[in-house]
C-alpha cells in the first residue's frame, strides 16, 4: 500500500490488541525503501498511562495488567521524521532542532508497520519493542531502555514482546548499518525540511482509535 506525500497519517502502537500511543502527521516521502511521516512539534498526541496521571515507566510493571488506563492528551514535543522501512522490524525517527539540525536517529524496534486505509484516514499500526538505539550525527551509538526491557520480559503473561532474540538481534543489524554509514544512516532527508503549506494538525480525526490493522 502507498501513501501520497501530504496525507494525513496517524501512527499507532498496540500492545496486542491494547492501542497505546498514536501519532498524527503528514506524508513526506514515499519511495520503495520506505515511507516517512512528519509529525511536528505540537501536533496531537495520545500516551496511555494509569488513570491516576501516572505515566508507564512510573510504575511497577506488574501493575500494569490490572490498573485503570487512560490516555494523556498533552501534545507530541520535537520535530521528527519517522522512517518506517518496507523490510525490518524497525522504525528510524530522525529528530531536528527548530532550525533544521540532525541531532539524533531514534531506532525504535517494532513489528514491522501495517499500512491502512479506511473511511478516508491513512494509517499505520506496529507494536513497539522497547529496547532502542540512538545513532547520533557522528553514527556513534549506544541502547536505551534496555533495563526496561528486561523488566517487561520478567511478566510474559501481560508484556507484548515474545522473542528476546529476534529484538536484539535486530538491533545489532541496524547498528552494523549505523557503523558503516549505509541507509538509513547515509544522510538521506537529513535536510529535510516541512512543507510550510502543512498545518500543525492538533485535532485528533475521527477514527483514530479504529481496530488494529494487520
Amino acid at each position: 500500500m502507498r501513501f501520497e506525500v501530504g496525507d494525513v497519517v496517524v501512527r499507532r502502537h498496540f500492545q496486542r490488541d491494547t492501542l497505546s500511543r498514536v501519532w498524527l502527521g503528514h506524508v513526506a516521502a514515499e519511495d520503495d525503501r520506505a515511507t516517512w511521516i512528519w509529525v511536528a512539534s505540537g501536533s496531537a498526541y495520545r500516551d496511555l498511562g494509569a488513570a491516576d496521571g501516572r505515566h508507564l515507566r512510573a510504575l511497577d510493571f506488574a501493575e500494569w495488567g490490572t490498573i485503570d488506563k487512560a490516555f494523556d492528551t498533552s501534545p507530541w514535543r520535537g520535530e521528527v521524521l519517522m522512517l518506517h522501512p518496507r523490510e525490518g522490524d524497525y522504525s528510524a525517527w530522525m529528530f531536528f532542532t527548530p532550525d533544521g539540525q540532525l541531532t539524533q536517529w531514534y531506532v525504535n524496534l517494532e513489528t514491522p508497520a501495517a499500512r491502512w486505509k479506511r473511511d478516508g484516514l491513512a494509517g499505520l499500526d506496529t507494536t513497539d519493542y522497547d529496547l532502542d538505539v540512538v545513532v547520533r550525527p557522528d553514527l556513534s551509538w549506544s541502547w536505551k531502555d534496555e533495563e526496561e526491557f528486561v523488566e517487561r520480559l520478567g511478566h510474559p503473561e501481560i508484556y507484548w514482546v515474545d522473542d528476546e532474540a529476534a529484538v536484539r538481534a535486530e538491533g545489532e543489524r541496524l547498528i552494523k548499518l549505523a557503523e558503516a554509514g549505509e541507509f538509513p544512516f547515509d544522510g538521506t532527508h537529513a535536510d529535510f525540511r516541512p512543507d510550510p503549506s502543512w498545518p500543525v494538525l492538533t485535532e485528533m480525526p475521527a477514527g483514530w482509535d479504529g481496530p488494529r490493522a494487520r
